[in-house]
């Protein structure tokens, strides 16, 4: 009969125990609960988040996802394939919170624009990328500069009737804009392929390649393809702030579509410290 008492003593501390066990186990995991959100394949849904976005994670290649041109806290969905098997979507903030969607495919009822800022929905900010601002903002600061009577002899080329002049560098808000002035005084209309900003080393060293650091314009003022014969056009370029390491130098390339009247001229960096501030708007 002891025997008998004992293991049913046992028994009853082993369930207890597991039962404890389990309630333990319940209370250390939380389920996020997934937002459910309905998605088509001729429209794009837009999320904004109240952060930067660090990680998206989709469960499907059939459906499509990426970050808002220029933008860190916006992503954009839309279907690959139609009728797609429903799929999830796993997007990671910059303060560390996760989002979890459940995406089925509703062509007739997809969500379009939807934000994740509880507190305040239909005034969400958008966020910039580094060194990327509002096109509006460069725009303005790009015209400043365009009229701006402050010049700089930042370098020059005329060869075939054409001459490439870089004459006013400006800054303001980590934004640097380039002036720039292109003179056809041929009788051959010239049309634009290639304007690249690149940084190449001064000496190219034997049996090695020169290394070129590209620089890609966050926003072009007169932005034209063709500059017509006996006429010219003043390009302004805004680029992100930068200076040139030593042995180096910044090269202005212009590329003719079609043709060979390729101009370059070359900036040191004794020039780019001598920018004009542009007034604040």
């Amino acid at each position: 009969m002891k025997k008998i008492n004992v293991m049913l003593m046992v028994c009853s501390v082993l369930i207890t125990i597991g039962a404890f066990a389990q309630q333990s186990s319940k209370n250390s995991l939380s389920e996020i609960t997934p937002n459910s959100l309905s998605i088509g394949y001729s429209k794009t849904t837009n999320i904004v988040f109240p952060y930067a976005i660090k990680s998206v994670d989709r469960g499907s290649a059939d459906i499509l996802v990426q970050k808002a041109k220029g933008l860190e806290n916006i992503i954009q969905i839309k279907a690959a394939k139609m009728d797609f098997i429903p799929t999830n979507l796993t997007v990671v903030t910059a303060d560390g919170k996760l989002y979890s969607f459940l995406l089925r495919y509703d062509e007739q009822n997809a969500n379009l624009n939807l934000s994740m800022n509880t507190t305040e929905p239909f005034q969400q900010n958008v966020l910039f990328s580094v060194g990327i601002g509002n096109e509006k903002e460069l725009k303005l600061y790009s015209k400043l500069a365009l009229y701006d009577k402050s010049k700089i002899e930042g370098g020059k080329e005329s060869r075939y009737g054409l001459k490439l002049h870089l004459n006013g560098i400006f800054i303001q808000n980590d934004i640097m804009y380039y002036r720039i002035v292109v003179a056809n005084h041929s009788k051959i209309k010239y049309d634009v392929d290639q304007f690249r900003f690149f940084i190449r080393d001064s000496k190219k060293i034997k049996r090695t390649s020169s290394q070129e650091i590209e620089i890609s314009p966050l926003y072009i003022l007169n932005n034209y393809e063709t500059i017509d014969e006996e006429s010219e056009n003043t390009f302004v370029f805004a680029v992100p702030k930068f200076t040139i390491p030593e042995k180096k130098y910044l090269v202005l390339q212009l590329m003719e579509k079609n043709g060979g009247r390729h101009l370059v001229i070359q900036v040191k960096n004794k020039k780019l410290v001598q920018v004009s501030v542009l007034p604040k708007l």
